[in-house]
């Protein structure tokens, strides 16, 4: 391994060990907020084919989000989030598209 990259390695775990151990703040946190498909979905009441029939995804992509395999991104996650916000709204909107 190249010395100096060696060097920034390790000065960067020395780094991480002074934060875990309170002596340092981090530079920036990172808060991940799952989406939780499997809640939404069961808060539907649809099972998981009608549900990714509405959404118009694949059961087994529905099915990889809701074990954690996969996470859903862009307008799949933005359309689970309205779901989940005012689905006495969306699903029925959803259920009335051609």
């Amino acid at each position: 391994m190249d010395k100096k990259l060696f060097e920034r390695l390790k000065e960067s775990m020395t780094q991480m060990n002074e934060i875990v151990e309170g002596s340092r703040e981090p530079s920036r946190e990172t808060t991940v907020i799952a989406v939780q498909v499997k809640a939404i979905r069961a808060a539907s009441g649809l099972s998981q084919s009608g549900f990714a029939k509405l959404i118009s995804v694949s059961v087994d992509t529905l099915k990889n989000w809701e074990q954690g395999r996969r996470e859903p991104t862009g307008p799949a996650k933005v359309l689970l989030r309205a779901i989940e916000r005012d689905p006495q709204h969306v699903l029925p909107a959803l259920s009335a598209k051609s």
